[in-house]
């Protein structure tokens, strides 16, 4: 629940672009500029805030991060003024940064070390859950009721959401003095660059097709149908993460492959066949399949690589993530305004395989074959 707030708070924006524009008499792009403060807030606020909170309670951590949510929400709620929503985006994207460095480690944290995969693929559900249908539905409240009236009901999910964790959710202490590693000590680490190295290069390549989802399949004539398309993707992206839970304690490096794989072979297909309906919502289910169980792939192997630097990998993880859908605007952008969406397949196709050769490569440490076996403390 708590990822699936964190995701439909950042994009929820997008969607209601108009209405929270006209509402905070500001033009359309200034308000786009509400997306672009949460990520910065999630950016600048993953690893400072995890390593200050490394010696606190988990379940406090948690608490601390939601009731930001609560906060936030409810000030953009009620704000008239562009200035003050916007501050609040940018503290609602702290609230995130944190959060997601968090949750892995947490869920991993009430499971033994053999279901660790499995309980990150449930903890993680909410992602897709909140990309194909809380997004949707939340634009189509806030077109119905008011974009604030949407952002208030993400503010009422949010408090039911404390009472949840505080009735059922375990605590764990925070790391002792002694057991903290530095940031730098973390970063080099066998293995942690590499699965770094792979979420960039994969989420550069998705985030590219998924900003500007709209002018590629355009090209097919389905410019009228992006929310159909949207949809296949979003319910692709539920089924894999079933799939994932199945097979990530077994099979995690053949399935990190096999998705980077399959994605490079969409990005192929689509250079030639992009113009065919058909091949675009094909193309767009497999890239979904190949997408789901991304967060819980990559964190689990992180974690796994990090040891007892796992919280602050994952904040790691949180700064790399959110540097690719920056980046994946900016070179979208550039591509799409100097080529046209048909120059996305090759880059795509590039930036995969290069994300392939790297998992390839770790073979020893970051993505290893086999059964996964790691001593995390509790």
């Amino acid at each position: 629940m708590t990822g699936f707030i964190c995701i439909i708070t950042e994009t929820l924006p997008a969607g209601l672009l108009p209405q929270m524009a006209s509402s905070l008499k500001v033009s359309h792009a200034l308000t786009g500029q509400l997306v672009t403060a949460y990520a910065m807030g999630s950016l600048l606020a993953a690893i400072p805030l995890t390593i200050a909170t490394q010696g606190w309670r988990r379940r406090n951590v948690l608490l601390f991060t939601i009731v930001g949510f609560l906060l936030f929400n409810s000030i953009t709620a009620f704000s008239a003024n562009y200035g003050l929503t916007l501050t609040a985006r940018f503290f609602a994207g702290v609230a995130a940064g944190l959060a997601w460095s968090l949750l892995a480690g947490y869920a991993r944290r009430m499971v033994a070390v053999s279901q660790q995969g499995k309980a990150m693929a449930i903890a993680m559900v909410g992602t897709p859950v909140a990309l194909s249908l809380g997004v949707p539905l939340g634009t189509w409240l806030g077109a119905v009721i008011g974009w604030r009236s949407a952002f208030a009901g993400i503010s009422a999910l949010t408090l039911m959401l404390i009472i949840w964790v505080l009735a059922k959710v375990p605590d764990y202490p925070g790391q002792a003095s002694h057991e903290r590693l530095p940031l730098y000590r973390v970063f080099r680490t066998p293995g942690v660059r590499p699965v770094l190295s792979v979420v960039i290069a994969w989420m550069l390549a998705h985030n590219i097709l998924y900003t500007f989802i709209a002018p590629f399949v355009a090209q097919a004539g389905l410019g009228a149908h992006v929310d159909v398309v949207l949809l296949v993707f979003g319910l692709a992206a539920l089924i894999a993460i079933g799939i994932t839970g199945r097979v990530i304690d077994r099979h995690l490096r053949i399935s990190v492959l096999a998705s980077l794989a399959t994605f490079a072979a969409v990005s192929l297909l689509f250079v030639w066949v992009s113009q065919i309906p058909a091949v675009i919502y094909t193309g767009v289910a497999i890239w979904g399949l190949t997408f789901g169980g991304a967060a819980t792939l990559l964190q689990t192997a992180l974690a796994d690589t990090a040891g007892e630097g796992a919280d602050i990998a994952l904040s790691m993880n949180v700064v790399a993530w959110n540097s690719a859908i920056a980046g994946g605007g900016i070179v979208g952008g550039l591509l799409l305004d100097n080529w046209g969406a048909q120059a996305f397949s090759p880059v795509l196709f590039i930036l995969l395989m290069t994300a392939f050769l790297i998992a390839w490569l770790s073979r020893k440490r970051g993505f290893r074959p086999g059964l996964r076996q790691v001593d995390i403390k509790k």
